[in-house]
């Protein structure tokens, strides 16, 4: 990571994003990295106990820091209270301040009803991608707020398609993606006139190892099957969707506030 003079720190933006090891997270890192900011990337780094699928690797999280040019990399639970309050701390202490959150890490259960979904896997689906954007929300944005005025802060979350789409075998999920929309139109409304913005981008079928896990879930020869159901007929890429979310993170998304933006392929149609 390169030093940074006492000068600098000011003009520099920091985000802190999750999930960036891999998939939409580590797409988000590079296009900040990309636009010149300095970044706290968080993920778990470990295999989830719960889960019948791999999580992104601890040598995945350092590559991912390794090739920006101002990161640090934190390995820890995002829907970890005192994990989060950690990373906060660390990027107002090394960065001098925090303006984006950006909450992408997520994880997917099911291939059963609901009713015969293991316990702690519909458990694991709820804590990681909604409990996890709302510990976000509660550790970053008293430090977006403690930016003087005037702010330009942005809380940014991932939704997905599955908000408004109900998906069989996948309720669970369906009801943690629907949480972050609803959690985002609330939080900007608490937000209103503090400069500080709420939003989130909805991906279609984006590759990923989610998506994966959902064709094994569904029984399917690969992903690829998936790029049937959205009109542009092809897979999203995460730099697509990282695309929407630094958009919405930077001073062009300045005016959306409360909204949910699909970057699906249309799928949502």
């Amino acid at each position: 990571m390169a030093a940074l003079g006492a000068g600098a720190i000011a003009l520099i933006r920091v985000a802190l994003v999750t999930g960036a090891a891999r998939g939409i997270g580590a797409a988000t890192v590079a296009r900040l990295d990309g636009d010149g900011w300095s970044i706290v990337a968080v993920d778990r780094a470990a295999d989830d106990p719960r889960l019948p699928y791999a999580m992104g690797t601890a040598a995945e999280l350092d590559a991912v820091v390794a090739g920006a040019r101002s990161a640090i990399a934190v390995a820890g639970d995002a829907a970890n209270l005192e994990v989060m309050t950690s990373a906060v701390a660390l990027a107002e202490e090394h960065f001098g301040g925090l303006d984006a959150v950006i909450a992408v890490a997520g994880v997917i259960a099911g291939g059963v009803p609901l009713w015969e979904v293991p316990i702690e896997q519909e458990r694991a689906v709820i804590e990681v991608n909604l409990e996890g954007v709302l510990v976000a929300a509660r550790a970053g944005v008293p430090a977006l707020l403690r930016r003087p005025q005037p702010r330009a802060g942005r809380f940014v979350a991932v939704a997905s398609a599955a908000a408004t789409r109900g998906l069989p075998m996948l309720a669970a999920y369906c009801a943690a993606k629907a949480g972050v929309t609803g959690l985002v139109r609330g939080l900007a409304a608490e937000l209103r006139g503090t400069g500080v913005t709420a939003n989130a981008v909805s991906p279609g079928s984006t590759a990923t190892r989610i998506l994966d896990e959902s064709a094994r879930l569904y029984n399917l020869e690969s992903s690829e099957a998936f790029s049937a159901q959205q009109p542009v007929d092809r897979l999203l890429e995460p730099d697509e969707v990282a695309a929407a979310l630094v958009w919405l993170a930077g001073p062009d998304g300045a005016g959306v506030t409360g909204a949910t933006i699909p970057v699906d392929g249309g799928l949502a149609l």
